[in-house]
């Protein structure tokens, strides 16, 4: 069944653009808030300005790794959702291992440069297979097809002002994770870290709440015209349900 305004939970990232249309979208919420946009940059800044300064990977990897615990340990002590953090947790230990294995600094960033090649790849097919990749993902999130999936599916997909919506913020996606890769595997290629590390906070979560911002601004009125319709579907069944009923009584 399709989202409602009053039980629906905030979403954060992507997931955040099943609120378009509603008229209660921000895209400080949609990027974790203040507080979890520092938590987002703060290891990656911590990491680039502690080797530039140190030139010591064994002690940077150290304050780094013991900053992004101390960040989950502090959402545990505060009673706070831990999920984000955990995440980003995840996120950065790969990171900092595979920087300490290699034992070159510029390593700290080939996890993002693998995940941003795979969601190029993952977005490019649904791209070429007129589905949305990004459609796809909101509206699961909307309205999480437990049942009656060819509806789920044919409803939104018909929906051509929606779909194509849907085609153009995937294709802006697919432009920013591309972009990212156009800017920083040159950097990496000729290790240059500092520069590398403040090419990646730059185009992290600023290029982040950036695309989300334009995302929103184009999937919001097809969205609220699709919710609009769906409202209208769903008053009609029930009508058609009450004169069965009272048909019935008769």
């Amino acid at each position: 069944m399709p989202d409602s305004a009053q039980n629906r939970k905030p979403h954060t990232g992507v997931a955040a653009l099943t609120q378009a249309g509603d008229g209660d979208f921000s895209v400080i919420e949609a990027i974790g808030g203040p507080r979890g946009v520092v938590e987002s940059m703060l290891p990656g800044f911590v990491f680039v300005v502690m080797f530039v300064v140190t030139s010591d990977l064994r002690l940077t990897v150290m304050v780094s790794a013991i900053l992004a615990v101390v960040q989950v340990l502090a959402r545990l002590v505060q009673r706070q959702s831990v999920m984000g953090a955990l995440s980003g947790l995840v996120s950065v230990a790969i990171c900092l291992v595979w920087a300490w294995h290699s034992h070159e600094a510029r390593n700290y960033y080939m996890f993002g440069f693998i995940t941003n090649a795979v969601y190029i790849v993952l977005l490019g097919i649904s791209l070429i297979a007129r589905v949305p990749g990004l459609g796809l993902v909101v509206e699961f999130i909307r309205s999480l097809p437990t049942e009656h999936f060819h509806d789920w599916f044919r409803g939104w997909m018909d929906d051509k002002p929606l779909k194509r919506a849907y085609m153009t913020i995937t294709a802006l996606w697919v432009g920013v994770f591309a972009l990212r890769l156009l800017v920083q595997v040159p950097l990496y290629l000729s290790d240059q870290v500092a520069w590398l590390g403040t090419a990646r906070l730059l185009m992290g979560i600023p290029f982040w709440a950036l695309a989300i911002w334009v995302s929103y601004l184009i999937v919001a009125t097809p969205m609220h015209r699709h919710r609009e319709l769906e409202r209208e579907a769903q008053q009609d069944a029930a009508d058609g349900d009450s004169r069965h009923k009272d048909t019935a009584d008769c």
